[in-house]
C-alpha cells in the first residue's frame, strides 16, 4: 500500500484508510455484526490500510470499543483517528466544545480504544456556544500532555447540492484560519467523491497550500458509486440513506449514468477492476496529500478498496470521470 503523509508532522498512513462508522452507526443495524467487523479491521491492517477512522459518537461509544479489541493486539500496525465534540441523545445530536468536556472525552476514548495515545484527534463539530479557539486550545493541551499526536477538523456536514459548495467550505476555511492561530491543523476530513466534488473548489487547495492532509470522507458516495445498490430496493429505517435526497428510487435511477461512466473507465483497466476502484482512484489522484477513507464493515470490500490504490488512471480517464453528469437529489 502506498504511504502518504498527513500534516507538517509528516504522519505516515496508507493512501486508503478504513472508515469504521458503518460497523456501528448510521447504516442498517440488522447488518452490523461484531465478528465480521473485527475481521474487516484485521484485514485492513494486513493490507496496509493503517488509518482507522472512528468517533466517540459512533454507537455511541461501541465503535471505539470494537476497535479497542483490535488495537489491544495490533496497536503498532494502526494509525488511530477519532473525534470529539458531539453528544448523542435519544432523538438528537448536540455539540459540546467545552474544554473540560473535551479532556474528559479524550480520556474516555483512550480507555475504550485500549491505547495510550490517539494519533489524530479531530473536532467533529464546533460548538456554537463556545469559541472554537477555546475548544482547540483544550485539544492542544492534550497534545502537550502526550495523549494525542496531532489535531484535525472534521468538515463533513451539509452537502453541496443544497447550497453552494464554495459557500459551505468558506465557512470551514474561516474556522480553520481561527484554530490555526492556536495550534497547527494536521488534517481536515471532508466529503469528496465523484458525485460530491465541491471540496475541489476551495477547501482542498487551501489544505494543499498549507501542507495539511485531506481525509476524503464518503469517497464512494455512501455506497452508490460501487454500482451494487438497486434503485427502489429501499433501506432500513435506521439507515441514513433512507432519508437522503439522492437515495430516493427516482434519484438513484436518475444518477445511474454516473455509475455507467465509472464502469466504462473500469473496463479499460481490465475485467477485474470495479467502478468503486475507479471512484477511489479518482479521489487519490486529486493530490498527494489526499487519503481516501471509504467506510465498510466487510472483508470483501476492504480488499477491493485496498486494490484501488493500484489503479492508475490516465489523463483521459481523469477527464472522463470529472466530466460525468452532476449528481441529482430530490432537494434540487
Amino acid at each position: 500500500m502506498e504511504r502518504r503523509t498527513i500534516g507538517a508532522a509528516a504522519l505516515a498512513v496508507g493512501a486508503v484508510g478504513l472508515g469504521c462508522m458503518p460497523m456501528s452507526w448510521a447504516y442498517s443495524t440488522s447488518r452490523q455484526r461484531g465478528d465480521e467487523s473485527l475481521r474487516a479491521v484485521h484485514r485492513a491492517l494486513d493490507l496496509g490500510l493503517t488509518l482507522l477512522d472512528t468517533a466517540d459518537m459512533y454507537g455511541p461509544f461501541t465503535n471505539e470499543l470494537l476497535l479497542g479489541r483490535v488495537l489491544k493486539e495490533r496497536r503498532s500496525d494502526a494509525f488511530v483517528s477519532t473525534k470529539v465534540g458531539l453528544l448523542v441523545g435519544e432523538q438528537h445530536i448536540v455539540a459540546n466544545g467545552r474544554p473540560g468536556y473535551v479532556k474528559r472525552a479524550c480520556d474516555a476514548s483512550l480507555r475504550r480504544l485500549q491505547t495510550d495515545v490517539i494519533d489524530l484527534y479531530q473536532l467533529h463539530r464546533a460548538d456554537p456556544e463556545v469559541p472554537v479557539e477555546e475548544t482547540w486550545g483544550a485539544m492542544a493541551e492534550l497534545v502537550q500532555a502526550g495523549k494525542v499526536r496531532a489535531l484535525g477538523l472534521c468538515a463533513v456536514g451539509a452537502r453541496g447540492g443544497r447550497r453552494s459548495g464554495t459557500l459551505l467550505h468558506d465557512a470551514t476555511i474561516r474556522q480553520l484560519q481561527r484554530v490555526q492561530q492556536v495550534f497547527p491543523v494536521s488534517a481536515v476530513e471532508a466529503e469528496l467523491s465523484v458525485w460530491s466534488p465541491e471540496a475541489l473548489d476551495t477547501l482542498l487547495p487551501w489544505c494543499e497550500a498549507r501542507g495539511i492532509g485531506f481525509l476524503a470522507a464518503m469517497p464512494l458516495g455512501n455506497g452508490f458509486l460501487t454500482g451494487t445498490l438497486t434503485p427502489g430496493e429501499g433501506f432500513e429505517p435506521d439507515d441514513m440513506r433512507a432519508r437522503h435526497p439522492r437515495f430516493t428510487a427516482e434519484m438513484m435511477a436518475a444518477n445511474q449514468p454516473i455509475v455507467a461512466g465509472l464502469r466504462r473507465v473500469a473496463a479499460r483497466h481490465g475485467e477485474h477492476v470495479t467502478p468503486a476502484q475507479v471512484a477511489l482512484a479518482w479521489v487519490l489522484a486529486q493530490g498527494r496529500h489526499v487519503v481516501a477513507v471509504p467506510g465498510t464493515k466487510r472483508e470483501r470490500w476492504v480488499t477491493e478498496n485496498a486494490d484501488a490504490a493500484r489503479v492508475c488512471l490516465s489523463a483521459r480517464d481523469l477527464t472522463e470521470v470529472s466530466g460525468l453528469p452532476r449528481a441529482q437529489g430530490s432537494w434540487e
